[in-house]
């Protein structure tokens, strides 16, 4: 299968150089690339996206108009763009929706292609896909958390973005929890339930199947090899082996973000320092923060007390030549980060709520090392791995042999820190075996595969079906009808009346015969006099069809002495009023 990608460049190319540009990414990497302009791009990205999608999606509400999410820009555009609800903002990202839309035409051919839309940036552009391709096959796969529903029911377009995701083929989440909350919104705000099909979750949208798909990502166990086998990794490697010689090393790798619990961390290895003292002096934490990608009050108050944690803990406990905690906020290179990944004993991941990361994959990965590989600093005997991660993480459910924690308690979190290092070294032996064939068997190609082959088998039957494109706006939709269906002509409704010997004519009450807006529930008199009419042919059958109970039917049609009635969903049973015996069924 060949793969083509479309996505945005975070460099500004001038106009004059943007087909040039294109062509040589086209062909050099496969990619075509979307130009946003730049007033556009910050609205879309950090208005919106940054500044409302992803606090929300991560539990975060804007209690206050002056709330601002970490990791947003304070660019002068994006910051008109507070933590509540901005009109022009949710524009800025349907207007870039569109611009990817706009690439997307460009390259595919909608017969025989698949489209396989990324993360929460992109959620509008399955409509802009559906209204112009009937049949595309499109998928989509969420890489964040997906909030329940009395979170996400707080967003102005929530139904907006439920419908443009729903005009997807198939839709995949890492975990069942987030699939789980967002069929949750699914029937409380668009009254549509999911039914499960031979082990698959499905919904029916307008007699289209959407699937729904629970596959956490893996890791690219290609380039995790590759960087194993680099000479510069050897060199950092050993010069790290070198620095922590004798030490006891626990390791964190984490986005500077509120959501990563750097700080709770921090506490958890304080405590264990604290009511563990047979770990001073031997036990050090490596805190690797990756530079936050902007600035906010929030992310600049956990900067201090990350800075603060810090300074306490090395105070308190550090000795000459020994410090507890490392901390690194500055950029690592994939190398540096491998070599770190392979001398540290334990990993800790105490994220408070995040997507899936994959942290503890690359970990478990780097401890085994490169197959076949004779390096001279690899870790000698069986290989072994512990991790402490956070029950709040996607990869979690997958990591059964890993000590789960609330990080929020920081007791329990550094109880789990010293069980994890003081572990006896055949039972770290076992769990990291148990890890490694799950993270080697589940790579990011086996993610993509799975996906793919669902994709297929959901849009199997696109082709043979009638659809119809109805609705303005996100209201779009598609109507699929089954290649035979014929539609509802009243002409000849009233030729075959008019020529049937017998007819039987099953009628419904509440939103048939009277509205279902209705206050007065009792029929009409329009309603009373066309249901005589219609008893009074002696060819036909009529029956009322009903929820409601016997005595309420019976009293507001007893002047149609001729009318069946089925009360109570059928379980009474009147063929006329003349038979004025119920029957049971």
């Amino acid at each position: 299968m060949e793969v083509l990608f479309v996505g945005s460049l975070r460099a500004d190319v001038p106009v004059a150089e943007q087909d040039e540009v294109s062509q040589a990414l086209l062909d050099r990497f496969r990619c075509a690339p979307v130009f946003l302009p730049d007033r556009l791009n910050d609205r879309f990205y950090h208005g919106f996206c940054k500044r409302q999608l992803w606090p929300l999606f991560h539990y975060m509400l804007p209690f206050s108009s002056s709330a601002s999410a970490a990791g947003t820009t304070s660019s002068s555009s994006a910051a008109t763009c507070n933590g509540r609800f901005d009109r022009s903002a949710w524009e800025a990202y349907v207007l870039a929706n569109k611009f990817f839309f706009e690439k997307v035409v460009e390259v595919i051919n909608p017969e025989d292609d698949y489209v396989w839309v990324h993360d929460y940036h992109l959620m509008a552009l399955p409509t802009f896909l559906r209204r112009c391709f009937n049949r595309l096959r499109i998928g989509f796969f969420l890489h964040s958390p997906f909030p329940s529903s009395e979170i996400y029911r707080t967003l102005p377009v929530r139904e907006e973005i439920l419908k443009a995701l729903l005009n997807c083929d198939l839709i995949g989440f890492h975990t069942f929890d987030y699939a789980r909350h967002f069929l949750s919104c699914c029937s409380r705000m668009l009254g549509i339930e999911y039914q499960s099909k031979r082990g698959y979750i499905e919904l029916d949208y307008f007699g289209r199947t959407v699937g729904i798909k629970i596959m956490p990502v893996g890791v690219h166990m290609g380039q995790l090899e590759l960087g194993l086998r680099l000479p510069d990794r050897e060199w950092r490697l050993s010069e790290l082996q070198r620095q922590f010689q004798g030490k006891t090393v626990l390791l964190g790798v984490d986005d500077m973000d509120i959501f990563k619990g750097i700080n709770l961390k921090l506490l958890a290895f304080e405590n264990m320092l604290r009511t563990h003292p047979k770990w001073q002096g031997r036990a050090v934490l490596v805190q690797i923060a990756n530079p936050a990608r902007g600035r906010g009050k929030d992310l600049e108050a956990i900067q201090a007390e990350i800075e603060e944690s810090c300074q306490r803990i090395n105070g308190d406990f550090g000795q000459s030549g020994y410090s507890p905690v490392v901390f690194i906020g500055r950029d690592v290179s994939s190398v540096e980060k491998i070599a770190y990944y392979t001398i540290a004993e334990c990993v800790v991941v105490t994220a408070v709520r995040d997507g899936m990361n994959l942290t503890p994959y690359e970990y478990v990965v780097c401890r085994q090392g490169a197959p076949g590989s004779q390096s001279v600093s690899e870790v000698s005997g069986p290989k072994k791995s512990m991790l402490v991660v956070s029950e709040f993480i996607g990869c979690s459910p997958s990591l059964s042999g890993a000590i789960r924690v609330n990080p929020w308690n920081i007791e329990a979190t550094a109880e789990a820190m010293n069980e994890a290092i003081s572990m006896p070294e055949q039972e770290k032996q076992l769990r990291h075996e148990k890890h490694y064939r799950y993270v080697r068997s589940h790579d990011v190609a086996y993610w993509s595969k799975s996906f793919i082959i669902d994709l297929e088998r959901v849009c199997k039957d696109h082709f043979k079906r009638t659809c119809w494109g109805i609705g303005l706006g996100f209201g779009f939709r598609v109507v699929a009808l089954d290649p035979h269906f014929t539609k509802l002509n009243m002409d000849s409704i009233i030729n075959a009346y008019e020529l049937s010997e017998s007819r039987a004519i099953l009628l419904d009450y509440d939103g048939t015969l009277v509205p279902q807006t209705s206050l007065n529930k009792e029929p009409s008199p329009q309603v009373l006099s066309i249901i005589n009419t219609l008893c009074s042919d002696s060819r036909n059958i009529v029956f009322l069809v009903s929820g409601r109970d016997k005595d309420t039917l019976g009293k507001w049609f007893s002047s149609c002495p001729r009318l069946g009635i089925a009360a109570e969903h059928g379980y009474f049973l009147r063929q006329r009023r003349c038979l004025i015996t119920w029957k049971v069924y």
